[in-house]
């Protein structure tokens, strides 16, 4: 893998065209991705789509089959040594010595990087309180719930202060206090190292996350800052009414800011529910009341809806191989 250095930006992780063959399987198919230094990046797709491949190269556990990737501007194949010494990596399932306590795990870690024996019991008191298992330093490991263990995997991989931290599904296995307990360690560490978190909980990464790139059968399909992404384009408009609403409609067709008029039963038995994609929603504002009263229909509730995760998901991966959870 030949890199100049002229061909990646500046980002925390550069990757150009990468592929990934397993026999006849493509599992990447020319891969692109930006991540920029010190952000929180979701790395999102479907059950298989390649999400836990282009981590294992970037680690240095899989070759590719081409293209190119740095991290921290080394090539990770060419120099891969060095670029393990720059990153952490926490696998979807940890595994640990049960008979260690929590300490000792982060003490064992720490003799593989250049610290003395005051400067790795600092910096496992450190990762400890970071992560909140303090309290539980001294218990062995083969005592600790799927979330510690989850947790202390987090403290492990940051043993080394690497520059990247790589995070494959950290928490697809956890319920919800342990998922919203490794989302708080990710706050806490924002700007401090750059987190790169593959995942499929969209839930997850629309909370968490500073910019997103959504993949499928191994290629991008999307990659954008999370604020740009949600940033207020609201889709339509939600309308409820109640009485006879179908001239209403048949004019809300005809009208130049009306992409789609879909209509759907009401709460009531007489009430109905319109949703108006617009591409002016201003004018759809002004327009849409003053027509409710034109038509003699009563009006019951008036709102925008706002673009989600979920939303840009479906549209891009509708009707792909894979499952997702929201």
């Amino acid at each position: 893998m030949s890199l100049a250095s002229a061909t990646l930006g500046a980002g925390a992780i550069e990757i150009r065209g990468l592929t990934k063959n397993y026999g006849e399987v493509r599992a990447l198919q020319g891969l692109d991705l930006h991540v920029p230094s010190g952000s929180v990046f979701g790395f999102l797709g479907p059950n298989g789509a390649g999400k836990t491949t282009a981590l294992s190269i970037l680690a240095g556990l899989s070759h590719s089959t081409g293209g190119e990737a740095t991290i921290s501007g080394l090539d990770v194949e060419e120099q891969g040594m060095q670029v393990r010494q720059r990153i952490g990596f926490l696998r979807q399932d940890p595994r640990f010595y049960t008979w260690m306590t929590g300490r000792e795990t982060l003490q064992f870690t720490g003799r593989f990087f250049e610290h003395d024996h005051r400067e790795i019991d600092r910096r496992a008191n450190e990762l400890l309180d970071l992560v909140d298992l303090s309290g539980a330093a001294n218990r062995k490991m083969g005592s600790y719930s799927g979330g510690m263990r989850q947790r202390l995997g987090v403290a492990q991989a940051l043993m080394g202060k690497p520059d990247v931290l790589l995070l494959d599904e950290p928490s697809s296995a956890l319920d919800p206090a342990g998922r919203y307990e490794v989302l708080q360690i990710m706050e806490r560490l924002r700007g401090s190292t750059t987190i790169f978190y593959s995942t499929h909980i969209l839930q997850d990464v629309e909370r968490v996350a500073d910019e997103v790139a959504i993949i499928n059968n191994g290629k991008r399909l999307l990659q954008a800052p999370m604020r740009q992404l949600l940033s207020g384009e609201q889709l339509a408009l939600l309308v409820d009414v109640e009485g006879d609403a179908k001239p209403l409609v048949d004019e809300l067709k005809l009208q130049p800011f009306a992409l789609n008029v879909t209509t759907s039963n009401g709460e009531g038995a007489d009430r109905l529910r319109l949703r108006i994609e617009v591409s002016d929603l201003n004018a759809a504002r002004r327009a849409v009341p003053a027509m409710i009263v034109h038509y003699g229909v009563l009006l019951v509730s008036f709102q925008t809806e706002r673009q989600s995760l979920e939303d840009v998901f479906l549209s891009l991966t509708q009707g792909q191989s894979g499952d997702i959870h929201a």
